[in-house]
């Protein structure tokens, strides 16, 4: 394929302070083989950045896998079936066995973490696959360049380990209402597409979509998952700057509207232009 064939994907902006230049690119975290390479802007972005920087390194399995014990495990002798009430359990079995997952399997998991998990085979029942995140192409194609992290997984696992019992089960309930719906796909996938088309509007419509009503799943995108963490991405992206200049990829969400980071930047005096 030339590489004028490449489509454009996501959103790519250049940020200017005080002669430096960075980039700051919207990934996902699924994909599909032909997501890549991605186009030539992109990929001419990242070779000329002197560092990678990532929410979190996503090779690092062994910082996951404990943050994931830490926050998303009940303790030895406790299972999901002592924390749901009835009609929960019987709806979360009902879920469970739509995908051929035994209750047994997942049991001591919290339920926020057996929400992401069904929601995840219902994304890669669409084709897509979450071992093929936009990160791990970024991060093949910056092998010797360092790597800069913006959070931890111990820190975006705490995010929902904090939701009390009670917020967990309404997340874990709306979750699968949306998978019986249809909305989950919809949502997720649609989001895909629209990365994939760089389509600035369906992505905003998509995230505001996703942000919007009184249900615990969209609070906590809207106020945790993006208002809590937007302000610390940019203020990290800020004091990276000061030392040099790098290429950014941060997940798609959190580039958009008033309160996304590139806004946040504007606000505290950079330059920030949209490449696409």
């Amino acid at each position: 394929m030339l590489s004028s064939e490449v489509p454009r994907r996501g959103a790519l902006y250049r940020v200017h302070h005080e002669g430096k230049i960075s980039y700051l690119f919207g990934t996902i975290h699924v994909g599909k083989q032909d997501f890549f390479p991605l186009e030539p802007e992109v990929t001419e972005a990242l070779a000329k950045s002197s560092a990678l920087v990532l929410e979190l390194d996503v090779r690092a399995s062994d910082d996951y896998f404990q943050a994931l014990a830490r926050h998303g495990q009940y303790p030895a002798g406790q299972t999901i079936r002592d924390h749901l009430s009835p009609e929960a359990l019987r709806k979360l079995q009902a879920a469970l066995a739509k995908v051929k997952l035994p209750l047994k399997s997942v049991e001591h998991y919290r339920p926020w973490v057996v929400a992401n998990i069904l929601v995840g085979q219902e994304i890669e029942k669409s084709g897509f696959n979450r071992g093929m995140g936009v990160e791990g192409f970024l991060l093949s194609n910056a092998r010797k360049k360092p790597l800069l992290e913006l959070e931890n997984a111990d820190y975006q696992l705490g995010l929902f380990g904090a939701l009390d019992d009670a917020q967990q089960e309404a997340y874990l309930l709306e979750n699968i209402d949306d998978i019986d719906s249809g909305g989950a796909l919809r949502k997720s996938a649609g989001l895909v597409e629209a990365w994939g088309a760089a389509d600035a509007a369906r992505i905003a419509a998509l995230t505001h979509e996703l942000t919007t009503g009184d249900s615990v799943s969209a609070r906590f995108m809207d106020r945790t998952l993006l208002g809590k963490r937007n302000p610390e991405m940019a203020a990290s992206i800020e004091a990276i700057m000061r030392k040099g200049d790098a290429f950014i990829g941060i997940g798609l969400l959190h580039l958009v509207g008033d309160n996304g980071v590139p806004a946040l930047l504007r606000q505290h005096g950079y330059q920030v232009d949209k490449v696409y």
